[in-house]
């Protein structure tokens, strides 16, 4: 796909805590990662690593607040380190909060 950015697969069938391995589009035969997420909604929270190393480019905390709780809007708090992409990093976590939500169900 020309369009393509990148590709997301757990990184294994059974997880207690989420795991994705995230495949950028150059990286077509995907036996290397070239980012991780690790993530626990239990504990609302995720990691985003460089790689399979343990390099840390991002950051994620759920608050929960009076607002999220009653009005259903959630609010997170992340830490971005330097020299990675705002949008990749968000894009990241809204398809992992969608996972977690679609697993709840």
């Amino acid at each position: 796909m020309k369009d393509l950015i990148f590709s997301l697969k757990r990184s294994s069938l059974f997880q207690l805590k989420t795991e994705l391995d995230v495949f950028l589009a150059h990286n077509t035969e995907e036996k290397v990662c070239d980012f991780k997420v690790k993530g626990s909604w239990f504990e609302r929270s995720c990691v985003i690593y460089a790689g399979e190393s343990l390099n840390i480019v991002a950051q994620m905390q759920k608050k929960d607040t009076a607002q999220s709780i009653m009005f259903g809007k959630d609010n997170f708090m992340v830490t971005v380190y330097p020299n990675v992409d705002y949008a990749f990093i968000v894009a990241l976590i809204v398809i992992l909060d969608k996972i977690n939500k679609r697993q709840k169900k």
